[in-house]
């Protein structure tokens, strides 16, 4: 019987780790092949990891609650089947490899190669020991080196660290571990703050923060540490978009099965918008700008328990507004049922937020790291406005909205911040809609 090793997938873009809700199996029950083995949870969306090939259940590393790295080995499934092939980090990440050659330098000594096995005191996962034989790590080497893992397992991170810094001694290699910790803290979400002089008086109710709202809160913190937040507001005449949604919105349902509503085509118009000022589709990694090649964008969706949730439309400028009413409408959807993707909740390079569904004119929208702006949309109201025309101005009832654009003042300036919502304004007022449906 062979011994396969489940691990943790990978959970989307920028996604390092997961927590662990749920066991769907125990300890010697039969699984199949593609069978549900257990449940995590990232930031944003729910998961279950199934199990490659049919067995039965011999290992739990991890407990329910635990915090889980990708990669990293959850279960130990006892089979007869052939075991699928090594689908480690450094073949779905070459990146990995060339870090590793990176420190080995070519007047280097070629090391015998030796063979990494797991003891009864400590658990080497496939990547670790990987690369231990790549480089000539020995067994007792590996074994004195420190791990950051759970229970002091040695991590990917803890041996490409061991490597880089020349394979040091072991007196020294402590001091080395410390660092990583200390880095992983200031890498890991801020934590909640409690506010001082919270007086608790009779009647008050305690309610619990769940997981999602910990880690939104966590995010939305983090956002106002990192970004210097400035908004811009622009009032955007949408009439005409109003009134030729009501002249096709039957007929398209009764064509397409679809519901048109004004979302999509606010998306539609801020992709174009972003596609005139491309600065706004950009990341900032330490002193350097990142200027995103794709237009993946993402659009707040309220949850029916009051969370918020942001799936992504990737590669949104390649959609034609049919496009987009369908991928707004499926996204929405799943996301409220819970059935998103871990990779559709993920690569974002600028966001929406319709704050006019719940009836507000305006906002000022917080960041969606690692983004540099948001767009909020405010509700479309019927209100007096001065109109132009051959005769003379005069006074009419105009359907209008008003756009927030919020944006880190690192990178985006007032003008280019302003000049975007002006833009978007523009498209909307221009609005004919003559051919795109």
């Amino acid at each position: 019987m062979a011994k396969y090793e489940l691990k943790l997938p990978k959970m989307g873009e920028g996604v390092i780790e997961a927590t662990l809700t749920a066991w769907t199996k125990n300890i010697g029950d039969k699984i199949e092949e593609d069978e549900t083995v257990f449940e995590v949870a990232t930031d944003k969306v729910d998961s279950e990891v199934p199990s490659e090939v049919s067995g039965v259940l011999k290992e739990k590393l991890f407990d329910v609650n635990d915090v889980i790295k990708i990669g990293e080995v959850v279960a130990i499934i006892e089979t007869d089947q052939e075991l699928p092939q090594e689908d480690d980090d450094i073949i779905q990440n070459p990146e990995l490899l060339e870090i590793v050659e990176e420190e080995t330098t070519p007047d280097a000594p070629v090391q015998e190669k030796t063979e990494i096995k797991s003891t009864a005191n400590r658990f080497y996962s496939p990547l670790v020991k990987s690369i231990a034989k790549e480089e000539g790590i020995s067994q007792a080497e590996l074994d004195q080196l420190q791990g950051t893992g759970k229970d002091g397992r040695v991590t990917k991170d803890d041996i490409l660290k061991y490597i880089k810094e020349g394979r040091k001694p072991i007196a020294t290699q402590t001091a080395a571990t410390v660092n990583i910790n200390e880095t992983q803290k200031i890498a890991e979400p801020v934590k909640i703050e409690q506010p001082k002089g919270i007086v608790l008086e009779n009647g008050d109710e305690i309610i619990e923060m769940d997981r999602m709202r910990k880690l939104i809160a966590a995010h939305m913190v983090e956002s106002k540490r990192v970004s210097p937040h400035v908004q811009s507001f622009v009032e955007a005449d949408v009439t005409k978009i109003v009134n030729w949604r009501n002249k096709i919105k039957d007929e398209f349902f009764k064509k397409e099965g679809e519901k048109i509503t004004f979302t999509p085509i606010f998306l539609y118009y801020v992709v174009k918008t972003i596609k005139d000022y491309p600065m706004v589709n950009v990341q900032v990694d330490g002193d350097k700008i990142i200027k995103k090649k794709h237009i993946n964008l993402g659009m707040a969706v309220a949850l029916p328990n009051g969370n918020l949730i942001v799936p992504v439309i990737k590669d949104a400028d390649n959609l034609s507004l049919k496009g987009m009413v369908k991928a707004v409408n499926d996204l929405a959807k799943r996301a409220r049922e819970n059935k998103l993707k871990p990779d559709e909740i993920t690569g974002g390079t600028y966001t929406v937020t319709n704050i006019g569904s719940f009836g507000n004119i305006a906002g000022s929208a917080i960041i969606n790291q690692p983004q540099v702006a948001i767009m909020a949309l405010g509700a479309i109201r019927k209100m007096p406005a001065v109109i132009e025309t051959p005769e003379g101005d005069m006074i009419g009832i105009r359907q209008k909205m008003i756009l927030s654009h919020s944006y880190d003042h690192r990178v985006v300036d007032g003008m280019l911040g302003g000049l975007f919502a002006k833009r978007l304004a523009e498209y909307l007022e221009g609005f004919d809609g003559e051919g795109l449906l």
